[in-house]
């Protein structure tokens, strides 16, 4: 294989086989209030086609993506505004902005090529790509490579769309396994990598096993960086039994710190599955957005709440952000 600098292009070499150990990290990803982000406009009116705006003259936004289940697990489709009920530190806030809307995405790949993976490469590069299908079609999609080092997988332009396929495969046909693991080190590439997208709804995906043996960067940064950019991430990892570089715990912590969720699954199949499951949840998904209270640059513990309520619903979004810094005050 090709050596390049730590984060580089990755060079065409024939694969071989990854061990079928993967987790599908999804975050859904908006620009926090804390920042100079761009933001939603106070009351935006918008129409079927139009995509919402995520910048106006007016105060940022905190955006909350929500996820509404019924008991027996399915999406709960067409709830109103009305329906919302947000609290921010037990206050509850009025609701500036709502879409139900199918929006298009900025969305990363983010694939563990490292020695640890084994021969289920196949089903890796099956599962990513009916991820894809699944998409709407004017996603950005891009695929970040990782072992020791970072290497970009798709090299004809900083993003594809969903749509073209056949360009998506040919880049992920380029990965090869070797070497050592930095999964920590391609989570923070990911995130800077998905900061230039133009699309105003964002998800990165993460296949790894979960350990992690070469970052420069610890998980704690990787942690509080995701919360800072209010993503929610969405794990699954599939292991061997007798697999020493597994870690299940960093796989919750990072679903539980950021409103996500993880998953277990036990076989290809299974892990088709979930690729298709996180793709119409990134498309059937809420997004409320609502005016920041405080600039304490404190956390908020935020939660959504259904009213009337739906009895056994699993309402899921990230459980806070933090807030942004008031600006201190020039002396005379």
């Amino acid at each position: 294989m090709k050596r390049t600098d730590r984060i580089g292009r990755s060079s065409a070499t024939p694969s071989r086989p990854l061990r079928f150990a993967c987790v599908i990290v999804c975050m859904l990803l908006i620009r926090p209030a804390a920042s100079s982000s761009p933001a939603f406009p106070a009351h935006p009116a918008l129409s079927g086609a139009q995509d919402p705006s995520f910048k106006s003259s007016s105060a940022e936004l905190v955006v909350l993506p929500i996820v509404v289940k019924d008991k027996q697990g399915r999406y709960v489709p067409d709830l109103t505004r009305e329906r919302f009920v947000v609290f921010d530190n037990s206050r509850r806030m009025p609701i500036d902005f709502f879409t139900a809307e199918d929006t298009p995405a900025t969305i990363g790949l983010i694939i563990d090529g490292s020695g640890s993976m084994g021969p289920k490469l196949g089903e890796v590069i099956a599962s990513t790509l009916r991820f894809a299908q699944l998409s709407n079609p004017d996603d950005e999609i891009f695929a970040i490579r990782f072992n020791e080092d970072i290497h970009e997988v798709i090299t004809t332009d900083r993003f594809l769309h969903a749509g073209d396929m056949a360009a998506l495969e040919t880049a992920m046909g380029s990965l090869v396994a070797e070497g050592r693991t930095a999964l920590y080190d391609a989570l923070i590439a990911g995130l800077d990598h998905i900061a230039r997208g133009t699309r105003p709804r964002r998800a990165l995906i993460v296949i790894s096993d979960g350990g992690d043996n070469a970052s420069r960067t610890p998980l704690e940064v990787v942690l509080s960086r995701a919360r800072k950019s209010n993503v929610m991430l969405y794990t699954v990892g599939i292991f061997d039994q007798d697999d020493r570089d597994k870690n299940l715990g960093v796989l919750k912590s990072l679903a539980r710190e950021t409103g996500g969720e993880r998953f277990l699954p036990a076989s290809p199949g299974a892990l088709l599955q979930v690729c298709e499951r996180i793709a119409r949840e990134i498309r059937s998904g809420y997004t409320v957005a609502f005016s920041p209270p405080d600039r304490d640059g404190q956390f908020h513990r935020v939660r959504v709440a259904i009213d009337p309520p739906i009895p056994h619903a699993d309402i899921r979004t990230r459980p806070g952000y933090f807030a942004a810094s008031a600006p201190a005050r020039s002396l005379p």
